[in-house]
């Protein structure tokens, strides 16, 4: 799995995209611990010269000795080499990944807004276009396309292992690229402050082999499964009552837009924009009470009763 070891690194890179970007951080990296170690000991061989000539004695006479000059030229020259070097190594990295190298395979229309994200997989033919949240799938090998849009504040997408930050404007909308190149969960975080709940704004990439991205997006295009129970009935009417001006779940008659699309939630390995992990604990909790887990979140607090509660719980767990 291409699962980067550190949640966010950005010193490991996983796709075409990603490789130049890591190659130059790497060599920035290198070039300026080399930089450091240069000047420290320069200063230390300064400060053992000046002890060994006993210049620490307060009776000593300043001396005017030979020009520095050559020190200064040799240093600022092998500076504008080195700056020289890093800034031509830089402009062809961003020659290099401002496009990808063949047409996109796909095209996600992902928007930020407070706290969460929004994906619209776009295609010809409209019976699959697809909407999800927080959790987006791509195929291995093949580029997608990112246009990113912010729907009330600035926020900015970043998967540092396969690509760097994209602002989400309103008003506006930016193109970027992700491509991976070995299945795995990719981690991605909004890097722009954007209110209460900025570090809780969380998504992951999940790349699959063509085939397995095919069966995902043909399983996530399907409705909500009919209600196999008296029980769960009546959790789905809870749903559509309490939640369903807010959130969708196709198949049934919860046709909000304002919130995540749960047709697929149990699905997700996280809720909440990936604050909280996704099983029957967390889910009661968010429900019940949202304010107490994200504090801040336009997610109202219900007031649901126990039986309402565990209803609605209970719908929510059928929707795989």
């Amino acid at each position: 799995m291409g699962n980067a070891t550190t949640p966010l690194s950005f010193l490991q890179g996983f796709g075409i995209k990603a490789y130049p970007v890591t190659a130059l951080t790497w060599g920035l990296l290198i070039i300026s611990i080399v930089v450091c170690v240069i000047i420290t000991l320069l200063v230390l061989i300064g400060i053992w010269r000046r002890r060994a000539t006993g210049a620490w004695a307060a009776d000593v006479t300043p001396v005017r000795g030979a020009s520095g000059m050559s020190w200064i030229v040799i240093g600022v020259g092998i500076s504008s080499i080195a700056l020289a070097v890093t800034l031509v190594w830089t402009v062809v990295v961003l020659a290099a990944i401002n496009a990808p190298p063949t047409k996109p395979g796909l095209t996600i229309e992902v928007t930020g807004q407070q706290w969460w994200w929004k994906a619209r997989y776009l295609s010809d033919d409209s019976s699959r276009i697809l909407t999800t949240a927080n959790e987006f799938h791509i195929p291995t090998g093949v580029p997608v396309r990112v246009r990113l849009i912010g729907a009330d504040v600035i926020h900015s997408f970043w998967v540092p292992a396969l690509a760097g930050k994209t602002d989400t404007i309103p008003g506006q909308t930016n193109i970027t690229w992700i491509e991976a190149n070995i299945p795995g969960r990719y981690e991605g975080q909004c890097t722009e402050y954007c209110g209460l709940q900025h570090g809780h704004m969380q998504f992951y990439i999940v790349a699959q082999s063509p085939a397995e991205f095919r069966a995902w997006w043909d399983a996530q295009l399907q409705p909500a499964a009919p209600p196999a129970s008296p029980a769960i009935k009546e959790g789905e009417r809870q749903f559509v009552f309490h939640c369903g001006a807010c959130h969708t779940v196709r198949g049934t008659s919860a046709g909000g837009a304002v919130a995540p699309d749960l047709t697929h939630l149990m699905s997700r390995q996280t809720i909440a924009a990936g604050t909280l992990p996704n099983n029957i604990a967390t889910l009661s909790g968010w429900i019940a009470n949202p304010q107490s887990l994200k504090p801040g979140t336009l997610m109202p607090t219900l007031y649901l009763s126990g039986p309402e509660l565990t209803d609605i719980r209970s719908f929510l767990e059928t929707l795989k």
